[in-house]
C-alpha cells in the first residue's frame, strides 16, 4: 500500500498541539474507540466525539505534548493509515490547546429532535411512517426529510422540549417496527439527536414536509423536494408527487367519451370540481379536478388501467397533474366548472358526439321527479362487475347538461344497444356496436 503521507491528511503548517483532530470516522464513534486509538502514544486525558454536522469527527487530547506528535509522525511516516472499524482516519494538530466541553446543540434538550435513518432502504421510509412512530409520544407539529451526507434525515417538532426528550429516549438506536414498513424495505434503525431548529419552516405539504397544525397549507408538486433529491420508489423510478388533479388519458378510445361521462366516472369517488379536456399526442385526455389530495388519491388507484366500457375499450392512464387548480373560462362540451352552478353551457366547438339538440323529450320516457321513477320499460343497469360501485336504477335527464352525482358503474354494468330505451340516442358510431353510456346520453 502506497504511504499515506500523500494524503491531506495532516496539517504541517498548523503548530503542534497536544489536541488531535480527528476525520472521516464511523457513525457514532464512541469515546473508549477514540482513546484505543491513541493509547499505544501516551495518556488520552479528554475527547469529544460526534462532532461536525455529519457527526463523523472527533478530537483527542494527550496528556503531553510529545505523545500528540508522536501520533500525528508515526501515521505520516507509516503505510498503514489510522483507522477505526475499518475506515481510515485521517489525522492534524488541532487549533485548540485544549478541549472544553462546551455544550452543543445536539447536547442541548430542545423541541425539535434530528433523526438519522439507517439501513439500504432507509430513504423509502415515508414521512407518514415516521409520524405514526413519533405521535406515540406526543402531537408532532412539523416534520421535514431530506439527504445529506450522513444519510436520509428528518427533522421532527414537538411542542415543547419534555415531549422530545422522552420520544429520543425510547427512540433512540432503536429500529423501526416491521409492520410499519412496507414488505420490500429491509430494517431501518433510528438514530437521534437534538435539533438546534425551534420552530421548522414548512411551506407546502409534500411528500418530504408536513404541517400538522395547518392543514389548509396548499399542496404543491413542485416544492416536494426543495433540497432537488430525487424521491425514489420501490421499482427505482422516480416517486410520482401527489395533487388534488388528476391527468386521464384515453387509450383504445374506439367509442365517444364525453365531458359528462369522465364527471358521471370520476364522481364516484368525491365531488369534482373542474373538468377540462383537450387533444394531446393523437389521443384525448382530460384533467379532473377533486377539493383535496385524499379524494384524488382514491381515485386514480381505483380507476387506474380500468375501461370505461366493456371489452376493453376507452382504457384509462391515470397520474397526478402538476395544477393544482384548473382555471376554466367558459363552461362547453370541453371545459366544465362544477362549483359554479346555473352558469349556461356554450358550445364553442363541436360535440365529439356531433350536433346535440338543446332539449327533447321523448314523450315515452316519463318526467324523473327524483324519487320514483322505475318504468318496466326503461334500462336498469345489472350488478357491478368489479364493484366500484353500488347498484343504482337508471336516471333519464330532463335537462341534458345537468348532472347527478351518481356513483359510477363500472366496465360490464352498460345496457347494450338493443336494451335502449326509448329517447336514448346513439351517436358517432353504429348504433349496432356503440354501448351507450348511460350519462353520455341526451334526450
Amino acid at each position: 500500500m502506497a504511504s499515506v503521507s500523500s494524503q491531506p491528511q495532516f496539517r504541517y503548517t498548523q503548530p503542534p498541539s497536544k489536541v488531535l483532530h480527528l476525520r472521516n470516522l464511523p457513525w457514532e464513534c464512541t469515546e473508549e474507540e477514540l482513546i484505543e486509538l491513541g493509547k499505544p502514544f501516551g495518556k488520552v486525558v479528554n475527547t469529544k466525539c460526534n462532532v461536525g454536522a455529519n457527526r463523523n469527527q472527533a478530537f483527542i487530547e494527550f496528556a503531553d505534548l510529545n505523545q500528540a506528535i508522536a501520533m500525528i509522525s508515526y501515521y505520516a511516516s507509516s503505510s498503514e493509515p489510522a483507522q477505526v472499524r475499518g475506515k481510515t482516519v485521517y489525522l492534524q494538530y488541532s487549533n485548540r490547546q485544549e478541549i472544553v466541553n462546551n455544550k452543543t446543540a445536539a447536547d442541548v434538550a430542545g423541541n425539535v429532535l434530528l433523526v438519522t435513518i439507517e439501513g439500504d432502504d432507509a430513504r423509502l421510509v415515508s414521512i407518514d411512517v415516521l409520524h405514526l412512530v413519533f405521535s406515540a409520544f406526543g402531537f408532532v407539529h412539523k416534520i421535514t426529510t431530506f439527504e445529506k451526507t450522513a444519510g436520509f434525515q428528518a427533522l421532527v417538532q414537538f411542542s415543547d422540549a419534555e415531549t422530545a426528550t422522552s420520544a429520543k429516549t425510547a427512540l433512540d438506536s432503536r429500529s423501526i417496527p416491521r409492520y410499519l414498513l412496507p414488505d420490500h424495505v429491509g430494517p431501518c434503525t433510528l438514530r437521534i439527536t437534538y435539533s438546534g431548529h425551534t420552530d421548522l419552516s414548512v411551506k407546502f405539504q409534500s411528500h418530504r414536509s408536513r404541517d400538522y397544525t395547518n392543514p389548509y397549507l396548499p399542496v404543491a408538486p413542485s416544492a416536494i423536494d426543495g433540497s432537488g433529491q430525487i424521491s425514489v420508489g420501490l421499482d427505482g423510478k422516480k416517486l410520482e408527487p401527489e395533487s388534488n388533479v388528476l391527468l386521464a388519458s384515453i387509450e383504445n378510445m374506439q367509442y365517444a367519451v364525453t365531458l359528462d361521462v369522465l364527471h358521471m366516472v370520476f364522481s364516484a369517488f368525491g365531488p369534482v370540481q373542474k373538468i377540462a379536456m383537450f387533444d394531446k399526442n393523437g389521443g384525448v385526455q382530460a384533467l379532473i379536478q377533486y377539493p383535496d389530495v385524499q379524494t384524488a388519491v382514491v381515485a386514480k388507484e381505483a380507476l387506474e388501467g380500468h375501461c370505461i366500457y366493456d371489452g376493453g375499450f376507452c382504457k384509462l392512464h391515470i397520474s397526478y397533474s402538476r395544477h393544482t387548480d384548473l382555471s376554466i373560462k367558459i363552461n362547453n362540451d370541453r371545459s366544465r366548472d362544477y362549483t359554479i352552478p346555473n352558469i349556461p353551457i356554450v358550445n364553442s366547438q363541436p360535440s365529439i358526439l356531433g350536433q346535440q339538440p338543446v332539449q327533447m323529450i321523448a314523450p315515452a320516457v316519463p318526467q324523473y321527479n327524483g324519487a320514483q321513477f322505475a318504468p318496466t320499460d326503461q334500462a336498469v343497469m345489472p350488478q357491478p362487475s368489479a364493484g366500484w360501485g353500488p347498484t343504482v336504477p337508471a336516471v333519464p335527464q330532463s335537462v341534458p347538461h345537468q348532472m347527478h352525482n351518481q356513483p359510477y358503474m363500472p366496465p360490464g354494468t352498460l345496457p347494450q344497444p338493443s336494451q335502449m330505451g326509448p329517447g336514448m340516442m346513439q351517436s358517432g358510431a353504429p348504433p349496432a356496436t356503440l354501448p351507450p353510456y348511460h350519462r353520455g346520453h341526451v334526450q
